[in-house]
């Protein structure tokens, strides 16, 4: 592979998985929003894996909120991997705080605590995906991987990332490019 090029950064992209990582159970049937993708690795979130053990009323327990007003309740997803006790939260640029990074199209990231509260209670971004932990790839390893067929990369748009049930996020991502895998079983390779 060659070295790094910053024009061909994924950043703002979408991962979906392919069949070829479908043993792996944190990125079976994954799409991933890269938030981060320099010569030092890549980092992304996972927008289609709901976590199921705990809810967002249990994230904002651990901040601590002097209110009586009720909560929101939103999903909370599994963001990836690692750290997963660490909040990230990717949203719409409506919202801008000291921590926000814009990554682009209209959509940014934060991880403060700032960000949760002011979900809590309504007073964050108005399209907001709230994950537990992240995804990271060292040097080379994700353009490896997608040499290797295990990542097709696809344009985010809001649409697909923030009002698209979870469930057909993957379908919907791999509908962009017209890609139907169920042609494809048991084919491997590079083209």
């Amino acid at each position: 592979m060659e070295n790094f090029d910053e024009k061909y950064a994924l950043n703002g992209k979408l991962l979906v998985a392919t069949p070829t990582l479908s043993d792996d159970e944190i990125f079976r049937r994954s799409v991933v929003y890269i938030c981060s993708h320099t010569k030092r690795g890549a980092m992304g979130i996972i927008i289609n894996k709901p976590l199921d053990k705990y809810t967002f009323s249990d994230l904002t327990m651990q901040l601590p909120l002097q209110s009586y007003e009720k909560l929101n309740e939103i999903n909370l997803y599994t963001g990836g991997p690692l750290e997963q006790v660490r909040g990230m939260v990717l949203h719409s640029t409506d919202y801008f705080k000291d921590g926000t990074i814009i990554v682009g199209n209209g959509i940014a990231i934060s991880s403060t605590t700032e960000i949760i509260a002011d979900i809590a209670f309504d007073h964050g971004p108005d399209e907001k995906l709230v994950a537990l932990g992240y995804s990271f790839w060292q040097p080379k390893q994700l353009e490896t991987e997608i040499y290797n067929n295990d990542w097709i990369v696809v344009n985010a748009n809001k649409e697909l990332m923030f009002r698209t049930k979870d469930a057909d996020k993957w379908q919907r991502s791999l509908d962009e490019l017209g890609l139907k895998f169920d042609r494809f079983v048991g084919i491997t390779g590079n083209a």
